[in-house]
């Protein structure tokens, strides 16, 4: 396979030479995930409505709103998607205990399933990626990458926020 940043030239400040490759190793796995996406989206599930579905299951039974904040996204966008979900068998709207007036979401038992054996379904196929590496290194990048996701999780939305690009910035993220 080549490599994108290949493709770029020169150019790389000796200094951000780490960042860079860890940058375009990015850009390769967004390439590899949107077309897993793709295929996903063939099967009659779209990744948005995905996210929304696991990201519910997740936080349990909660209004719309919550949802939203959870996947930081606009709430229309959101009852859009829900509505999908819901269509679906996969989500089911419920009168919210502490208030009758209000509804939450919980996901449905059909919706359990499909989020279960879609997990087994990455599970195995991560499983085959790593098949030939030691199990120390399996376990040893999975903490690093853990650690990784952790800090990009706390550090980008304050990053995008400082250059104006912040969580529902213009509309949604």
């Amino acid at each position: 396979m080549v490599d994108p940043g290949r493709c770029l030239g020169t150019g790389v400040d000796p200094e951000h030479e780490l960042a860079d490759r860890v940058g375009m190793a990015m850009v390769r796995l967004n390439k590899m995930h949107a077309q897993v996406t793709h295929q996903m989206a063939k099967q009659g599930m779209d990744k948005s409505a995905f996210v929304l579905l696991a990201t519910l299951s997740g936080l349990g039974e909660c209004r719309s709103s919550a949802l939203a904040e959870a996947v930081l996204s606009d709430p229309s966008t959101i009852s859009r998607q829900v509505a999908g979900l819901v269509k679906d068998g996969l989500v089911e709207r419920r009168a919210d205990p502490a208030d009758g007036r209000a509804s939450v979401l919980a996901v449905t038992e059909a919706g359990r399933e499909l989020i279960l054996n879609r997990r087994r379904q990455r599970n195995e196929a991560i499983e085959q990626v790593f098949a030939d590496w030691a199990d120390e290194d399996f376990k040893g990048f999975a903490d690093l990458f853990e650690r990784f996701v952790q800090d990009y999780e706390r550090t980008i939305p304050a990053l995008l926020t400082e250059r104006g690009m912040g969580t529902r910035a213009g509309g949604e993220n």
